[in-house]
């Protein structure tokens, strides 16, 4: 094993299962930043530089090249002219009209105090619009840009292995994206049929996605953000909409010898029978007590011998939990994950954490520094 290693090279051998010189810190600061640089309270160390200098001063790697980032997403979604679509602003608000032959869909974003745009009135509000959302998605084009990848890939340098959010599954584009989670469920529940067959349009708008992707060959580890929830599904709903669509689609990338891991940053406890056999190699926001609702011991038990992807609760980045407490929850997930270990933030600092927070990012980095062994956490 080479004495200097980039965190480029890190990223992947961790994901390759290949020694790497000590435990690998990929926290993610960058909605954090832009807060506190939008009130003037940014700890000094942290302020007034391009970020990625703040992430090598820091001896932090960085996972996404597009979030919170200014590069733009390798991925794009477009509509041909015979999509009608039209906006109206007033004052703080956008109502957005998708014009489609079974009738018209309306979306309403507002802007809030932290300028930017959040969705507060759903596109699909009844199963009655199920059809008009089936149309438009079948009429959407999603790509990739190789050009925008190795942009993104030549800004990010060596700080680690460029990665990108693929889109949400069917069911939690749904739940998440296109309708209420409410009026998702009771469609669910009132007009199955319908509920699937938008599913089956989503799923099919992928597909030139997931082709463009992989004939590219470019990314090496890309994520699916599902930002999963026990609020937002079932196991029996997990079993029947979700798994059976992460073993396609996850199955053409690991044929194509490329990696992925899975968002799930909200309680899980029900969903513990279930990772270890999930098609993903690694689980991204896994978050513990006292923020979640298992404990470290639990989540080690069950994801076998997946990479865990973060692990830290976020909120113990507040001055308000001990050092002490923080301390011990960073040194019990070395122990019990590393080498298989990709340390960072379930799921991200929060944007509140003052300069003792930051100090504890800067604690952690050192921590990492000086905690290698391969053997701290199990056999590769």
């Amino acid at each position: 094993m080479p004495d200097q290693m980039t965190f480029r090279e890190m990223n992947l051998r961790v994901f390759r299962r290949e020694e790497v010189p000590h435990v690998f810190f990929q926290p993610r600061i960058e909605p954090w930043l832009q807060w506190q640089r939008d009130l003037g309270e940014l700890a000094p160390g942290f302020r007034d530089e391009d970020i990625r200098e703040i992430y090598r001063r820091h001896g932090f790697s960085m996972r996404y090249m597009h979030y919170g980032t200014g590069q733009p997403s390798p991925l794009s979604a477009s509509y041909p002219d015979e999509v009608k679509i039209s906006e109206e602003r007033t004052g703080d608000r956008i109502v957005t009209r998708y014009d489609t032959p079974h009738g018209p869909l309306f979306q309403t974003n507002q802007l809030t105090v932290d300028k930017s745009w959040r969705m507060v009135d759903f596109p699909v509000k009844t199963p009655e619009d199920l059809p008009r959302l089936a149309w438009l998605v079948r009429h959407r084009e999603l790509s990739f840009s190789e050009d925008k990848f190795a942009a993104g890939s030549e800004w990010m340098g060596d700080l680690g292995e460029p990665q990108f959010f693929l889109p949400k599954s069917p069911y939690f584009a749904l739940a998440q994206q296109w309708m209420k989670y409410e009026d998702f469920i009771f469609a669910l529940m009132d007009a199955p049929g319908a509920v699937r067959e938008c599913m089956e349009a989503i799923d099919e708008g992928y597909d030139r996605l997931y082709e463009e992707i992989i004939s590219s060959g470019a990314p090496k580890i890309l994520n699916l953000g599902e930002n999963i929830a026990m609020a937002y599904l079932s196991p029996q709903y997990f079993e029947e909409y979700c798994i059976p669509w992460y073993e396609k689609r996850m199955g053409q990338l690991r044929s194509a010898g490329m990696f992925s891991h899975i968002h799930i940053d909200g309680y899980f406890r029900a969903l513990l029978p279930y990772l270890r056999d999930l098609p993903f190699d690694g689980l991204e926001a896994l978050t513990p007590e006292p923020q979640g609702d298992v404990s470290v011991e639990e989540m080690h038990e069950a994801v076998g011998d997946k990479i865990l992807l973060d692990g830290i609760p976020a909120i113990l980045f507040m001055r308000y939990h001990p050092r002490e407490e923080f301390e011990a929850c960073v040194e019990q997930i070395v122990k019990l994950f590393h080498p298989r270990l990709v340390l960072g933030i379930s799921d991200e600092i929060p944007q509140a954490a003052d300069e003792e927070g930051a100090r504890r990012l800067e604690w952690v980095a050192e921590y990492c520094r000086s905690h290698g062994a391969p053997d701290a956490g199990g056999a590769l």
